[in-house]
């Protein structure tokens, strides 16, 4: 039987506080409506009400994403833009849990070896680390190798790799450290390589237009925009932006 990915839960220790104060507050609720006046009960039933609110709001977060979906749908989007059948040496800046590398193995070919790089913090991510990238790697048939590295400082040679993949993270970067993050990408990329870049309509205050924000990141880096494919987020509004872009 197959076994189930698992991408991690995301702000874990965030939601998982609200919703044990969430707990504490409904059974101080509960303790003074059985022993409470009319008063008493109004204001603990008012209390508990709220309690159950924002109890299930930090549950239905703590499972958004889910940690076993995958929502290939973006991933097909990038993955079909690049040009990926010759590549031997993937590198997947963000890896986390193997999330991108699992999205984008039917675009891979079957000798690919994916260098995932991630910090491998897992005070955001619960399990955030190379075992479970590795094995959700595993699960895909994907080869993959963990590094732990920095998206600003690439630990690798220049152009020693065929392809870049940065999928949904390169907008945690700060802005002040965006350019010197993308000119990593270009610099590891070879010379006939591709960079595959997937993001979120998140950009700098005053920047509507979010495909031409990371576009022109990409060319800044010295990197050519070859194709471009947008696909509608499935629970928020906006969409997501795939870019394909080549060494100048």
């Amino acid at each position: 039987m197959l076994r189930p990915y698992f991408f991690g839960v995301y702000h874990w220790r965030e939601r998982l506080g609200r919703i044990a104060a969430a707990g504490v507050l409904l059974a101080a609720a509960a303790v003074a409506y059985r022993r409470g006046g009319r008063t008493l009960r109004a204001v603990a039933a008012g209390v508990a009400a709220g309690s159950l609110y924002r109890g299930g709001d930090a549950t239905r977060r703590l499972c958004s994403p889910a940690p076993w979906a995958l929502d290939r749908s973006k991933y097909d989007a990038l993955g079909s833009i690049l040009s990926l059948d010759g590549a031997d040496r993937v590198l997947d800046v963000g890896c986390g849990t193997g999330r991108s590398v699992v999205g984008l193995a039917p675009h891979l070919p079957d000798d690919a070896t994916v260098i995932g790089l991630d910090p491998f913090d897992d005070r955001v991510i619960l399990g955030n680390g190379p075992a479970l990238a590795r094995r959700n790697g595993t699960l895909a048939r994907v080869d993959v190798a963990p590094v732990a590295g920095d998206a600003g400082r690439l630990p690798l040679a220049d152009g020693s790799v065929d392809a870049v993949t940065a999928c949904r993270v390169l907008h945690d970067v700060p802005e002040e450290r965006r350019a010197a993050a993308f000119a990593e990408l270009r610099r590891v990329c070879a010379n006939d390589g591709v960079v595959g870049l997937l993001e979120l309509p998140i950009t700098p205050d005053g920047v509507d237009d979010h495909e031409v924000y990371w576009r022109g990141c990409l060319e800044d880096a010295g990197l050519t925009v070859e194709r471009v494919a947008t696909v509608p987020r499935p629970t928020r509004e906006g969409t997501y932006v795939a870019i394909a872009a080549t060494p100048a």
